[in-house]
């Protein structure tokens, strides 16, 4: 067999990296698979307020540049149903999926003798946004990523058991990889009238499995004297976001926005006080994973996605009084708190490492060349165990 693999990327809004966990994921993987030799297509999806010229190729990778319906149900699938059918795909000989929403275009795939592995994600169906009918996609969409798929991806031990005890299904567990800022600068951080550790942290979007809320509900029961910064936005809550708002009351809460200059977003990583983490649902998240590598104070939410990224280095909380009391543990010996963010950063390179997880993605995508389109190592039926839907 040629060494030189023909690989797709499908299902992300695709590179260079703008938005969440998928996209830094293909354009890291991507990029050292091209170093490696591989020819890599990446499907991407040019951003609507964006007038130039679409990049056909990136760090190494093909771009192939695809519209979508701009509509929060319809947008990735809409996109990927465009992916699977173009003619690059002709030559490809794996593909990985990302995101257990598009599997019920796998047929597709199959029918084109292209093997596949899809990254399944989170537990999307738990959170909020998805209600009704879009919660029973969710959940039908898992039962046929199991059924169809050569093989599935987990980025999480929290994932891989969900889909063992839910389906019988194995999966292949390849986490991200972290970013880690040794030399942390503080030169943006003035421009916003913040000092080196004299704010705590929030990065997320505005959405009730992420607890912005209780955060910020919490925070301010704390009466710390440093203000807590709130990097996100809420494209689809405006009702969340309202009651967030409510809830800063007169404590010092400075809501900036979704911040995309990424210099600026390391250097509030790796100079707050403590670092807020809410994210319940999504498995490994990418913002765990920075936070970490900049060797942040990290008070997260109490799953087992977070402490599985952890590992003992930090704290834990459930509720409002959880984030006032790990604020005042903080408060009361900094140093402590920052010593147990220094260990994190150390202990999370290794383990969080790019480069090998390009290597497990390279051996299953040459697993599923290999093989040709059949079950690897999927549950056969897709159903849930007991005959749950």
């Amino acid at each position: 067999m040629d060494d030189v693999l023909k690989v797709a990327l499908i299902g992300t809004r695709g590179v260079p990296a703008r938005y969440g966990g998928f996209e830094t994921a293909v354009e890291q993987i991507g990029r050292r698979l091209a170093d490696r030799g591989h020819r890599v297509t990446v499907f991407c999806r040019h951003p609507k307020d964006d007038t130039s010229e679409p990049l056909a190729r990136y760090q190494g990778m093909d771009l192939v540049h695809l519209p979508a319906l701009r509509r929060r149900s319809l947008e990735t699938l809409s996109h990927t149903a465009l992916s699977v059918i173009h003619p690059v795909l002709r030559d490809v000989d794996s593909a990985i999926l990302f995101n257990a929403a598009n599997s019920p275009l796998l047929p597709v795939l199959r029918a084109r003798s292209i093997p596949t592995a899809t990254h399944v994600d989170g537990i999307e169906w738990k959170r909020a946004k998805w209600q009704g009918t879009g919660r029973y996609y969710y959940r039908a969409a898992e039962a046929i990523a199991v059924r169809l798929s050569d093989a599935l991806i987990a980025d999480a031990r929290g994932i891989a058991e969900y889909y063992r005890d839910e389906f019988g299904a194995d999966t292949r567990e390849i986490t991200y990889g972290a970013p880690i800022i040794d030399s942390p600068r503080t030169d943006k951080l003035a421009g916003h009238g913040l000092e080196p550790r004299r704010f705590h942290l929030v990065v997320a979007r505005f959405e009730p499995e992420n607890h912005i809320l209780e955060i910020v509900e919490g925070y301010r029961r704390s009466g710390s004297r440093l203000p807590l910064v709130v990097a996100g936005a809420a494209p689809y809550s405006p009702e969340y976001t309202r009651r967030v708002h409510e809830a800063a009351g007169p404590a010092d809460v400075r809501f900036i926005g979704s911040v995309w200059d990424q210099e600026f977003l390391n250097q509030l990583y790796a100079n707050c006080a403590s670092y807020l983490h809410g994210h319940s649902v999504g498995g490994t998240n990418p913002s765990l994973l920075r936070a970490s590598g900049a060797g942040a104070a990290v008070i997260a939410y109490d799953v087992v996605f977070n402490r599985e990224v952890l590992n003992g280095n930090g704290l834990f909380f459930c509720d409002p009084d959880g984030v006032a009391s790990a604020l005042a543990t903080v408060r009361e010996d900094p140093q402590a708190a920052w010593a147990v963010g220094e260990r994190l950063r150390a202990d999370i390179a290794p383990r969080y490492d790019w480069d090998s997880v390009t290597d497990r993605y390279e051996e299953l995508l040459r697993d599923l060349h290999r093989v040709g389109v059949t079950r690897l190592r999927c549950h056969p039926s897709g159903r849930r165990k007991g005959g749950r839907r």
